[in-house]
């Protein structure tokens, strides 16, 4: 079925895993039409990783954005990489058949489903069977396309994890059964509402559809809103993207002085369950496992000397040995650990092994030799 879907499909070129932007036309068996599509893959692009797949309407206008906005972020904040397909929708004024509703439902026109298809049918198909995908998808939208991202929330589970609406344009009682939606969907999922602060007829709705999901209190769903009142229908974009990946991809980034101030000293439990927790909600949310940062480890050890919780030392040590397996940096935690614990002989042994490998950061060969030293003076080994 699959190699039938995509022969169906091959009008279309495969992109080559160099290109950095393309644009191409895609033959849609769902739409009968050709249409213009926008591709951003990033240019060390590997098969050896996993990329959130980004899908963005109104490719012209919010194509190049989405895409600086990625790559300043990823190069910047320590945030993955993704893959951008931008689908253009302005030539024949195609965005309002596209994204069309009834206006006494609010459900999708015909043209309107036949695009929800082709999005969901063919164009993530697509991408999936081409490149390396994470199972991590975001939606992003302005104006009318934006109010079409919500459709993807009435499947039995939703296409995509995060939605950036920007503006919407909402479909009749598009205010009430988003939050009624978001309410009963499983999670992770991270809804973003923006807004500029010029008025329209849609400024009570959006307040309205605000009010109801500021109130739910629901695991595993982040919400925001953003309303910039110095922007206008235009620059609202520019300022709201950089935000929404801020918060979508925050996890990403390295503990920060103010994250080890407020969230890691202030654990309860183990120092290292922080660390634990930080990078098992990257796998879950994300779909993927990232390397843990010599930055993250350095904090967690400062945490732990802070707070004298010198037991999180062995699982940080291991943890060491597995990311940092060349280096100093699992032996000599666990020497700290064995010399906390009142075991010297094990800590000097482990001070040794520690001194033969390579140094990293603020550990050198000296200061494991100094441990060896003191270690020996104290107890006349």
């Amino acid at each position: 079925m699959r190699k039938f879907l995509f022969g169906a499909l091959a009008l279309f070129c495969a992109l080559p895993a160099t290109a950095q932007v393309k644009r191409e036309i895609f033959e849609s068996f769902k739409l009968q039409e050709r249409r213009q599509v926008q591709y951003y893959i990033p240019e060390d692009y590997s098969e050896e990783k996993l990329y959130p797949l980004v899908i963005v309407l109104d490719g012209e206008r919010l194509f190049d954005q989405v895409v600086a906005t990625s790559k300043y972020y990823s190069k910047y904040q320590g945030m993955p990489e993704v893959l951008v397909v931008g689908i253009d929708q302005e030539a024949d004024d195609l965005r309002w058949a596209d994204c069309a509703f009834e206006p006494d439902s609010g459900l999708p026109t015909d043209k309107g489903k036949q695009f929800y298809e082709f999005l969901g049918m063919e164009i993530i198909p697509y991408m999936v069977s081409a490149y390396r995908v994470a199972p991590f998808k975001m939606f992003v939208g302005y104006d009318i396309t934006a109010n079409f991202g919500n459709f993807y929330l009435f499947k039995e589970q939703s296409l995509f994890n995060a939605y950036v609406s920007i503006s919407p344009l909402l479909a009749p009682e598009m205010e009430s059964r988003v939050p009624a939606r978001l309410s009963e969907l499983g999670g992770p999922l991270f809804y973003h509402l923006i807004t500029e602060g010029t008025p329209s007829d849609d400024n009570s709705r959006i307040a309205a559809m605000d009010a109801s999901l500021q109130q739910l209190q629901k695991e595993g769903l982040y919400y925001f809103y953003d309303k910039y009142e110095s922007a206008n229908d235009i620059s609202v974009v520019t300022y709201g993207l950089g935000k929404a990946w801020d918060r979508t991809f925050e996890m990403f980034k390295p503990i920060s002085p103010k994250e080890y101030r407020e969230k890691l000293l202030t654990v309860d439990g183990p120092v290292f369950s922080y660390l634990e927790t930080k990078y098992e909600m990257i796998n879950t949310l994300f779909g993927f496992r990232k390397r843990v940062e010599l930055n993250d480890i350095m904090a967690v050890y400062a945490g732990i000397r802070k707070k004298q919780d010198y037991a999180s030392l062995k699982p940080l040590s291991d943890l060491c040995k597995q990311e940092y397996p060349e280096t100093m940096l699992g032996f000599y935690f666990e020497g700290e650990y064995y010399e906390q614990m009142g075991e010297p002989k094990k800590a000097l042994r482990t001070f040794e092994k520690a001194f033969g490998m390579q140094e990293i950061d603020f550990l050198t060969k000296e200061m494991a030799l100094e441990k060896m030293d003191a270690l020996k003076a104290d107890f006349g080994y």
